[in-house]
């Protein structure tokens, strides 16, 4: 279900926009595995990889995402882990362009 998130674009905030509300996240959160949402603020997922050269690689193709949306997440780094969080910083909150990137993120991970 992710997959048709992933294929579509980050539309850049631009601010004056309210964040999605818990009614709003909710349908968009069950189209991705694996991810939680915290306090209806931001998206977070730990990824685990088999070592550190693997787990700097996803970062770097995250990195290299995020640079050609324009849109940022939070990410940790270690060894065999990845973490990343997601929201829209221009509204302090959650965007559906959020949930587009997330997905994103679990296609860069299956395509290895």
């Amino acid at each position: 279900m992710s997959e048709d998130l992933a294929s579509r674009e980050c539309v850049p905030c631009q601010g004056g926009v309210p964040p999605l509300t818990p009614d709003e996240i909710a349908p968009l959160l069950a189209r991705l595995e694996g991810w939680a949402c915290v306090e209806d603020h931001h998206l977070e997922k730990r990824y685990t990889l088999p070592n550190f050269a693997d787990a700097l690689a996803l970062v770097n193709r995250i990195g290299a995402v995020a640079e050609a949306q324009n849109h940022h997440p939070d990410l940790g780094l270690g060894w065999g882990w990845v973490t990343v969080a997601i929201w829209t910083h221009k509204i302090d909150g959650l965007t559906e362009s959020d949930f587009v990137f997330a997905a994103k993120c679990d296609a860069l991970v299956s395509a290895g």
